[in-house]
């Protein structure tokens, strides 16, 4: 049976986001019934089960997981064709709202906006800058693009870049102090901790599969990503971070990588959209589109 697989795909999305197959029909203007049939028929289509049903709800399973981060960029695309089609791609007005951390939009986005401004020379963007969780409704933030892992908050979020987290220092900390060979060695080194985000004092690395934890002993403690790249930089210890912080300065060699046979779980960026997928409006859509864009053409794109 030939099933309508955009309209199925908006049922699947709208379910995955509320965790309700009512709720979703309320939003679709479509009853409980023709939802669960929609995604039913999609999982039959697709031969994977997108949800587990149960008496206290639904959750995704891992395949439906994978598959709302490619619907949502289908159902995009979409909207954006039949946009055009319509002739409704207007040029962008008004203003747009955007929420990221500091460094990373300092190093990665903002040197980069010039190009999307002459796109949208008749839009205005209004960067929120700030390392903590804001209240991003409040703020009236549109788009934010998180990194690591999300709380909970109800929001629509899909993952458009990753990046390794990496052990660093600078050559000249190493040649006073010594290099670390294993995990354990970090406990004898003065260490400088994130204390926000995705940091923290325990660490695990895994090789060959096999999992260490360490406890580091964090000699300096500092709230922002800026406070801790400046500590690395002036050969204050070594710290975990993500390579994205020090680009730059791992590729001139003023800082470089330790324990490079271990890994460290990656970090994820996402853009979280206050109001919804499906409602967002084409400013948003247009910004993340070309954050995707410009993070492709680097070694942070998803692939």
């Amino acid at each position: 049976m030939a099933i309508d697989l955009i309209n199925a795909m908006r049922s699947f999305v709208r379910v995955y986001e509320t965790r309700s197959f009512s709720a979703a029909g309320k939003d679709l203007n479509l009853s409980q019934p023709s939802v669960s049939k929609a995604v039913a028929q999609l999982e039959q289509e697709l031969g994977v089960q997108l949800f587990l049903r149960s008496t206290r709800g639904i959750a995704p399973t891992d395949a439906g997981q994978k598959f709302y981060e490619h619907a949502i960029r289908t159902l995009e695309e979409a909207d954006l064709a039949i946009m055009a089609v319509k002739g409704e791609n207007a040029p962008l007005t008004g203003k747009l709202r955007v929420s990221g951390t500091i460094t990373f939009m300092r190093q990665h986005i903002i040197p980069k906006l010039p190009a999307f401004m002459a796109q949208h020379p008749r839009l205005c963007v209004d960067l929120l800058l700030d390392d903590g969780n804001i209240g991003l409704v409040e703020e009236g933030v549109e788009v934010a693009l998180r990194m690591g892992k999300l709380a909970s908050s109800g929001l629509t979020a899909r993952k458009i870049g990753q990046c390794r987290r990496i052990v660093v220092a600078t050559p000249g900390y190493l040649e006073k102090h010594g290099t670390p060979m294993a995990p354990g060695d970090l406990i004898e080194h003065a260490a400088i901790v994130l204390s926000r985000g995705e940091g923290g004092d325990q660490i695990t690395f895994a090789k060959d599969g096999i999992p260490t934890e360490v406890l580091l002993r964090p000699r300096l403690r500092i709230s922002a990503l800026e406070g801790l790249r400046a500590a690395v930089l002036a050969g204050m210890g070594v710290a975990v971070a993500s390579e994205w912080i020090l680009e730059e300065e791992l590729d001139s060699g003023q800082v470089v990588e330790v324990l490079a046979g271990w890994t460290l779980p990656s970090l994820d960026l996402w853009a979280v959209l206050t109001g919804g997928a499906r409602h967002a409006s084409p400013q948003a859509r247009a910004f993340i589109a070309f954050v995707e864009e410009q993070l492709a053409a680097t070694r942070y794109g998803v692939r």
